[in-house]
């Protein structure tokens, strides 16, 4: 069972980006494992930080000048009417997809978010556009549920170097097959990939909201029986 932590661990403070501070015994884990890198799969319940502290640490590190990139992407983005309906190229197109990420990256960076994006030093890319090249910084694929196994191979293996967050809920996979998401998670069991794991699959994890720990326990209930 999680348990809140009394004392919150400050990290080292980047200039103009205040330090993440962990609320779960899960939540310092996590923060850990992106600092160890390179690959960490983060799984588990909505609320409980999963996207928060990837991007809060990828803003950190970026103004630290520890790192120099960061591509943010997620998978099953429609190239038909759902995205394209959004004003502007694939990139404007994206963003109201990545708001969780790309709103935390401009709280945190400032206006130097407005200028490492025209630089494309902070890249939001359509997942398809993965397919076929190499790609290295600090990456993040949010809403890994909805990656097909093909998929989640492909992007595994385009990925070159420096720092992997994949974040996602199995138990809200739109997929009507199995999800690589899973399958990756099913891998780092069985010895057969040496990524971190970190799972906040305890509904005390959950820190967004009193009612979004409610609601949570609810649906897995009615789910459930």
């Amino acid at each position: 069972m999680s348990k809140r932590l009394k004392r919150k661990a400050a990290y080292t403070r980047g200039p103009g980006v205040v330090p993440v501070r962990p609320m779960t015994d899960t939540q310092a884990r996590y923060i850990n494992a992106i600092h160890e890198g390179p690959v960490v799969i983060c799984t588990g319940y909505s609320g409980t930080g999963k996207t928060f502290i990837a991007a809060k640490i990828a803003a950190q590190l970026f103004a630290e000048k520890t790192i120099d990139k960061i591509i943010l992407t997620r998978p099953n983005i429609s190239a038909g009417p759902s995205l394209g309906s959004y004003p502007g190229g694939p990139d404007d197109k994206m963003d109201p997809w990545m708001q969780p990420l790309t709103s935390r990256l401009k709280a945190d960076l400032g206006g130097a978010y407005d200028s490492a994006r025209r630089n494309g030093n902070i890249r939001v890319e359509p997942f398809e556009t993965m397919r076929g090249a190499s790609f290295d910084g600090f990456v993040i694929l949010d809403e890994a549920q909805n990656t097909t196994p093909p998929e989640m191979k492909m992007f595994l293996s385009r990925y070159e170097g420096g720092r992997l967050i994949i974040n996602g809920d199995i138990r809200q996979s739109d997929l009507k097959g199995d999800s690589g998401l899973s399958v990756v998670v099913d891998m780092i069991k069985a010895g057969e990939l040496s990524f971190h794991h970190i799972d906040f699959s305890d509904v005390d994890d959950i820190v967004r909201s009193d009612v979004c720990r409610e609601v949570i326990i609810a649906w897995d209930k009615y789910e459930n029986g």
